[in-house]
């Protein structure tokens, strides 16, 4: 697994799942803002289409817990490839069937709620698809290397927004207005079809981890998971402590990458294209950021990295809101700009090592993917939601939503900084010659 060739198709394999999964998942977040009230919540009050469609959004982070939970037993029980693959075809499928369906005025109620079921199951695949691609670039990774090679997937993230956001976008200009609601953003979601398959021919080809095979030629692997990695009480508090840490960063993204997309459209009266552009133009900025942030990582520490990322965003925040008020679409891009692809790129790219050294293997996959995912109801799901009615209670003004982001960060920022991995949380990253993982002491 040491060759050059053997390396590249690992992080390959990494990054292309993360980039399908996430477009596939952030993609309905823009249709969300865009397409699905009129076509699948109308009313007669635009604010309450606009709720109802994003809780639907919301129910996509409420199952993502359960599919970490679900897919993580799988993972650390039978091993990281093959829940992968399970992952990446349960998501291009539910995916593809959301562009495939009529809408409210066609069938009635039963279009929201086929949508509702149909945004489960995708919560539930991307549930279990985060941890797992994590893991295969991390538990392959040489000595020092962690953090860099953890941040592969996390490109991913980038990719997969700024794909989701292009792809609508170029058809949004392509077809009109009138065609992208009828037919262009279908199109966008039967797409991921395509993407799946590239996906497989790469995961297809990679073994599985050094770090399991290890784990299960022993015949030490956790009969379940879930429960053993709450009997242990480091464990408990690394997943307490791992849930509050991701409050900023999943607010932080879900602002910028979501929210943003609806307030500088209907609030600040920005072009939506200039919108859409300027967040896919942020998120690749974002995936340019992330690699650097792990580098960053490997050489100082990962708390370190992921805590400036989330201070800088909570002293920003209240004034990005108020330059945003000048409704000038160069402060959109530099605002988003550094929101999203510079203190988020830090947190991102950090915070996937961070979370794989607070357990060990034989229950990290679940302690890692419970984490995220279960972080993701409030810190990032619900985001949208919260900001919208904070904009609503505050007459239109973003003040309270604003505060509200500055007190997320506060609230990661101590969490972050109690977090303090174990020597054998780290030894269980060691590689194949069981060489110790650089910065052990931090």
């Amino acid at each position: 697994m040491s060759r050059p060739a053997g390396i590249r198709t690992i992080l390959t394999a990494s990054l292309v799942g993360t980039t399908v999964e996430w477009y596939d998942f952030f993609l309905y977040s823009t249709a969300a803002a865009l397409v699905f009230p009129g076509l699948f919540f109308p009313s007669q009050n635009p604010l309450v289409s606009t709720l109802l469609s994003f809780g639907t959004f919301t129910v996509g982070f409420v199952a993502r817990p359960v599919g970490g939970v679900l897919f993580g037993h799988i993972g650390d029980r039978l091993g990281r490839k093959r829940t992968l693959v399970i992952t990446m075809v349960a998501m291009g499928v539910s995916t593809a069937l959301i562009g495939l369906l009529p809408s409210y005025q066609q069938i009635g109620l039963a279009a929201p709620a086929l949508l509702l079921v149909l945004r489960i199951l995708q919560g539930l695949a991307v549930g279990g698809e985060w941890g797992g691609a994590v893991l295969l670039a991390v538990e392959n990774a040489p000595p020092g290397r962690h953090g860099r090679y953890g941040s592969v997937p996390q490109i991913g993230l980038g990719l997969g927004l700024a794909l989701g956001t292009g792809v609508f976008t170029l058809l949004g200009q392509t077809l009109g207005s009138d065609a992208f609601r009828s037919v262009g953003w279908r199109a966008a979601f039967v797409l991921s079809l395509l993407l799946v398959v590239v996906g497989l021919v790469v995961r297809l080809r990679v073994l599985e981890t050094p770090a399991f095979r290890d784990l299960a030629e022993r015949g030490d692997t956790s009969a379940v998971p879930i429960r053993e990695l709450f009997q242990l009480p480091r464990h408990r508090r690394n997943v307490l402590l791992g849930l509050l840490t991701r409050w900023g960063e999943g607010a932080s993204f879900n602002t910028w990458g979501v929210f943003v997309i609806t307030y500088a459209t209907a609030s600040v009266h920005l072009p939506r294209t200039d919108v859409l552009v300027a967040v896919t133009v942020s998120a690749l900025v974002m995936a340019a950021m992330a690699p650097v942030a792990g580098q960053l990582a490997d050489r100082f520490s990962r708390r370190l990295v992921f805590g400036v990322g989330v201070a800088s965003f909570g002293l920003t925040v209240v004034p990005s809101f108020a330059v945003l008020q000048t409704g000038q679409s160069w402060v959109l891009f530099a605002v988003v700009g550094v929101q999203l692809g510079i203190w988020y790129g830090l947190m991102t790219g950090a915070e996937s090592t961070l979370f794989a050294e607070l357990f060990d293997t034989k229950v990290r996959y679940t302690g890692m993917s419970l984490v995220f995912q279960g972080s993701g109801i409030y810190a990032s799901g619900l985001t949208p939601v919260i900001l919208t009615a904070l904009l609503a209670v505050g007459g239109g003004t973003p003040w309270l939503a604003a505060g509200y982001l500055a007190l997320t960060a506060v609230i990661s920022l101590v969490a972050v900084r109690a977090i303090r991995p174990t020597e054998t949380t780290l030894a269980a990253l060691e590689t194949r010659d069981e060489q110790p993982l650089a910065g052990a002491t931090r």
